[in-house]
């Protein structure tokens, strides 16, 4: 999959093979180590990873240059991985949960700097730049090339891009919640003429089109957030996954969204997507199982008939738990005039909606717990958006090939 990217005529320096250098990255991740220099060291001593190299010794930049320059075709690994799966028999899709979790990105939570701050360093880079520039063509003449950069100025052309693209984050939110505040407005506005009555309640205020300088961004890693999590905040990223009851993920995506509310139907047409593909005899997901992150009344209302059946807790997992087992099952008709909200209540007070949502603690939230906990990964070691997302899902799939591993039912030709 990588080999279009290597000269066939002989010429440059010798290359490792792409296939031997997949498998390395592989057999690192599903050992949970992934810094390129501990993997160039391994290949030096460990048994494991000099077959792999078959005695040879990349370079931690080379490492982390294929690693970095094929981000899209290891990605698509994930596929691969969750096919040998279903192969070995082990995709079952019936019952599936789904769940996030935060995982830190490669970036410190102190390096996060308000747009007042970011602008003035800014200034003061192409202000600095400018004089450098005068005093350069003054010495050299307006021409010349002269030396190199002194080296206070050498990296200051990555740090002003990842400086400017903070400043266009912040500008590109305070468009969009403009955007969508305008748009309340006019839905109200449409409501009261089509009534012609004023609707109760406080008016939307006006959209600010202007930049708080008191919001912040960080200027190692723009696209990361701040999460909240158990622990505290961190910087970093919300990594989404669809589980089976086998403990195999069949979608995994990556979201710059705290909140999990608006990744249940992309999460849920991922996974239908992926089960698809794989040749299931026309098995589809069954029930999708999710906790109070996810509940809403646009998600519940958007539970279709002919798709997976929907139990989605309506509130915290603690509360949700102690629910089940103070209530006791509810008896007789629906009431027809209970909400959505209410009427998911109920069904997570039946004996089967209480069986279903056990089977949720027993699927997802392990598989988070074997990533962090048993293999070490918390933190990304590529930066942003992109580049993490295509990390997560190679983090996924060695889960997929650890699982299927251990299950003694691989599938080989």
């Amino acid at each position: 999959m990588c080999h279009r990217r290597y000269r066939l005529d002989g010429r440059g320096q010798q290359v490792f093979d792409p296939a031997m250098m997949v498998s390395l990255l592989l057999y690192a991740y599903s050992m949970g180590l992934r810094s390129s220099r501990q993997i160039e060291r391994l290949c030096e001593r460990d048994i494991g990873f000099k077959v792999i190299a078959a005695d040879q010794v990349p370079d931690h930049t080379t490492i982390s240059r294929f690693r970095q320059e094929n981000g899209k075709e290891l990605e698509g690994i994930f596929t691969e991985a969750l096919k040998l799966c279903a192969r070995a028999g082990l995709v079952k899709v019936g019952v599936v949960a789904l769940d996030g979790t935060k995982i830190k990105a490669n970036a410190a939570l102190e390096s996060n700097r308000s747009y007042e701050h970011i602008e003035e360093v800014v200034k003061e880079m192409l202000s600095e730049s400018e004089v450098r520039d005068a005093e350069e063509d003054a010495l050299y003449g307006k021409n010349n090339r002269g030396d190199e950069l002194p080296s206070d100025l050498i990296d200051r052309g990555s740090r002003l891009a990842r400086l400017k693209e903070c400043k266009e984050r912040l500008r590109q939110e305070v468009s969009e919640k403009s955007a969508k505040q305008e748009e309340k407005i006019e839905e109200r506005e449409k409501e009261e003429s089509e009534t012609g009555q004023k609707k109760r309640g406080r008016k939307p205020k006006e959209p600010d089109s202007v930049v708080d300088t008191q919001v912040k961004a960080n200027i190692t890693d723009p696209d990361s957030r701040i999460m909240k999590t158990r622990r505290g905040y961190v910087q970093g990223y919300n990594g989404q996954a669809v589980v089976t009851e086998e403990q195999i993920i069949v979608a995994a995506e990556l979201t710059t969204e705290e909140n999990d509310i608006k990744q249940l139907s992309p999460m849920v047409e991922k996974a239908k997507e992926n089960i698809s593909a794989l040749g299931l005899n026309g098995k589809g997901m069954g029930v999708v199982l999710a906790d109070a992150g996810y509940c809403s009344e646009s998600n519940l209302e958007g539970a279709n008939a002919t798709g997976p059946e929907y139990i989605i807790a309506t509130q915290k997992d603690w509360k949700q738990r102690q629910a089940i087992r103070e209530s006791s099952p509810p008896r007789g008709r629906i009431p027809e005039d209970m909400s959505l909200r209410d009427r998911m209540e109920r069904k997570l007070l039946t004996k089967r909606g209480r069986a279903l949502y056990k089977k949720r603690g027993q699927t997802v939230e392990p598989v988070f717990g074997q990533i962090k906990s048993c293999r070490g990964i918390r933190q990304f070691m590529r930066r942003g958006l992109e580049a993490c997302a295509q990390e997560w899902k190679i983090i996924c799939a060695t889960h997929n090939l650890l699982k299927l591993w251990r299950s003694g039912k691989m599938v080989f030709g």
